[in-house]
């Protein structure tokens, strides 16, 4: 008897998936356990593997297209077995049929075109290939890909793009002559056709409008700012490379998250979970790191951050940054954070405000780290200095709380060296 392939529930809040690419034709042999699709959910990409050995029948759905968790996109059985009706589903496939075609998988051939680590968009016609705008008219475009354009002289407005709605990435700009754009090169030109296109939402950026309607609306924030001085903290670092080597290396970043985490054990009002009925207090600082992606924004976490050194700190987020660009985390890896850090500072923005991330109660805006005058023992002198701003959920933090959490936090990168002890 054939079994019906479903969408599966990938992550704890999936509520619909996008089959980005299948992996095995119509026709093909499949095992239990053999990766048959890849599917983007809310967070990542992820395999759907095979509950059954036997056949792929039949593929109910076309890669690109998005369906709710439990639909059936597919049947395993045996080569000539009827299929039951409903579901799509007419004849089964003949054993030896050969890949689907373009017209019956849609953007099928779009995908397998793409690297499997990166989410895919629906194929468009060739009219629609213009790059994509916001309503004011600018490019949409990757940070990585305008800083390239930038340093290159490149308009991306004449550059299509083949990122998730259209925004131009990296890989757009390859082979692209550094005179395009320039004064006296060669004018960019806008592609024919109509003047804007519509691509649907990415699983990912539909969670992130979900979860910024959660918290801007129904959450009293109140935001709190602090000036720290890096100077210590600079030469810290430097000290580090001297003794410990490359090897050893640690960020910035990797210094604000273990400060986090430490300073969230001496204050664990600020380490809590608002839950409707009830606060919930976490022993652990499980601290979030925010990481930019191509299509949107998700936060890998930092687990026991308290109990681990500036270097397993340094590496372990070396690995999820990673792992989240490429989008192949796993829900344990993006999951249970007590607190959060969103950091900026390399996009050279001085101050900004973060979006709480629910049910956590606060999260921590990191700022660029500029060299700016500051009066010590009496003298005007040039300090590294770093704004931070923490937003706080009034409901579980009072003022005072977070004053005396960001108090600890600026003590601690103040003098680096309790961050190892």
């Amino acid at each position: 008897m054939a079994t019906k392939v479903v969408m599966e529930a990938l992550s704890p809040t999936m509520e619909e998936g996008r089959l980005v690419e299948w992996k095995k034709n119509e026709g093909d042999q499949v095992a239990t356990g053999d990766v048959i699709a890849e599917v983007e959910t809310d967070k990542a990409v992820m395999e759907l593997v095979a509950r059954a050995s036997g056949t792929l029948l039949k593929q109910l759905v076309a890669a690109g297209a998005t369906v709710p968790v439990a639909s059936a996109v597919g049947w395993i059985g045996e080569p000539g077995e009827s299929l039951p009706d409903g579901d799509g589903a007419q004849a089964a496939a003949p054993a030896a049929k050969p890949a689907a075609k373009p017209a019956e998988t849609g953007a099928a051939s779009a995908s397998a075109a793409k690297p499997a680590s990166e989410p895919v968009a629906p194929a468009a016609s060739e009219e629609q290939a213009a790059p994509a705008v916001t309503p004011s008219g600018r490019v949409k475009a990757s940070p990585l890909a305008r800083r390239i354009a930038k340093e290159r002289g490149i308009d991306l407005a004449g550059i299509r793009g083949s990122g998730p709605e259209g925004r131009v990435i990296q890989r757009d700009l390859e082979g692209v002559t550094a005179s395009a754009g320039r004064p006296g090169g060669p004018m960019a030109t806008r592609q024919p056709g109509p003047p804007h296109r519509d691509v649907p939402l990415t699983q990912i950026r539909k969670t992130i409008a979900k979860r910024l309607v959660q918290s801007i609306g129904p959450i009293p924030t109140f935001y709190l700012t602090s000036e720290i001085d890096m100077e210590r903290a600079a030469d810290f670092r430097e000290q580090i490379k001297v003794t410990r080597g490359e090897d050893a290396k640690v960020s910035f970043n990797d210094l604000v998250v273990r400060a986090v985490a430490l300073a969230l054990q001496q204050h664990p009002a600020c380490n809590a979970w608002w839950q409707d009925d009830h606060i919930r207090y976490w022993k652990a600082s499980h601290v979030g790191m925010a990481v930019a992606v191509e299509d949107g924004l998700i936060t890998p976490v930092v687990r026991d951050a308290d109990l681990k050194s500036l270097w397993e700190i340094g590496a372990e987020a070396r690995e999820l940054a990673g792992k989240a660009r490429k989008r192949r985390l796993t829900p344990a890896e993006y999951t249970g954070a007590t607190f959060s850090v969103s950091n900026l500072g390399m996009y050279d923005i001085e101050h900004f405000t973060a979006v709480i991330n629910p049910p956590e109660a606060g999260i921590l805006a990191v700022g660029s780290i500029a060299e700016v005058p500051a009066v010590v023992g009496g003298a005007v002198v040039p300090r590294k200095r770093m704004r931070v701003t923490m937003s706080c959920d009034h409901r579980v933090i009072d003022g005072a709380t977070g004053a005396e959490f960001l108090r600890t936090l600026k003590q601690l990168l103040e003098h680096p060296v309790a961050l190892v002890l």
